[in-house]
């Protein structure tokens, strides 16, 4: 059984998101798609379930209301619009073409390939460019990191306080500041940032990936372990190198 509920106070996906998310936690509860635009719920469950118990899992965020729009018997709910890994994933692809080609471009310009200067660019613009992504929609961001991340689900402040620890890291980098300490911050930052993401992937949660803000819906998966565990690897080898 599907019943459709009406749900006000969604102005952006995060929010669509974090409702999916709290939603899907209800018991009985076995699937849900959210429709920002029309913002209406589609929940999909095994047994009757009252709306004020809907209604008592989004309460912790009252600008969510939530109210009963109708029932649709034996109809599945709507499935969101498929498309392919390459559809899905190029954003995140692009980002990553243009950072490896600019900072190869500027070692290759200097007739002298040094990886430790390549591994400094690469991560000040790495870091630059996402926090840049971030910084468009801080309050999307942060709702969406609050979803996945261990220090973001306890203090939620840290979301927006990341974006900024971000965009220090890259101004770091690129002006040379302190690499020890630069990296050091850097190690102990993604390695903290990554534990959610594993659990997320391997729990096989459905839930967006924030490492681009709230411009782009990505969702969470192999591709942003792979990002943070290369800035991980990054800056573990330069700590070690300067040793």
């Amino acid at each position: 059984m599907t019943h459709t509920y009406k749900i006000t106070g969604m102005t952006c996906t995060g929010c669509k998101d974090k409702v999916q998310h709290l939603l899907e936690k209800v018991s009985g509860v076995t699937a849900i798609t959210v429709n920002l635009e029309q913002s209406e719920a589609f929940v999909t469950m095994n047994k009757h379930i009252d709306t004020d118990v809907l209604k008592s899992a989004l309460k912790e965020y009252p600008k969510y209301q939530l109210t009963d729009k109708e029932v649709i018997e034996n109809v599945p709910v709507m499935e969101e619009e498929t498309k392919t890994w390459l559809e899905t994933y190029r954003p995140i692809l692009m980002v990553f073409a243009y950072i490896l080609g600019v900072t190869l471009l500027i070692e290759f310009s200097t007739r002298s390939f040094n990886w430790m200067q390549w591994m400094t660019h690469f991560m000040a613009a790495f870091f630059l460019v996402f926090s840049f992504f971030k910084l468009l929609n801080l309050k999307g961001f942060a709702e969406s990191y609050a979803m996945y991340d261990i220090v973001a689900k306890q203090i939620r402040s840290w979301g927006y306080v990341y974006a900024f620890v971000e965009l220090g890291l890259g101004i770091s980098y690129l002006v040379g500041f302190n690499p020890l300490v630069t990296n050091v911050i850097t190690l102990i930052v993604m390695s903290v940032s990554i534990i959610g993401v594993l659990q997320s992937v391997l729990n096989k949660k459905k839930i967006k990936c924030a490492c681009l803000g709230d411009v782009f819906n990505l969702p969470m998966s192999t591709i942003t372990i792979i990002e943070d565990a290369l800035m991980i690897l990054m800056s573990a080898w330069m700590i070690f190198y300067k040793i």
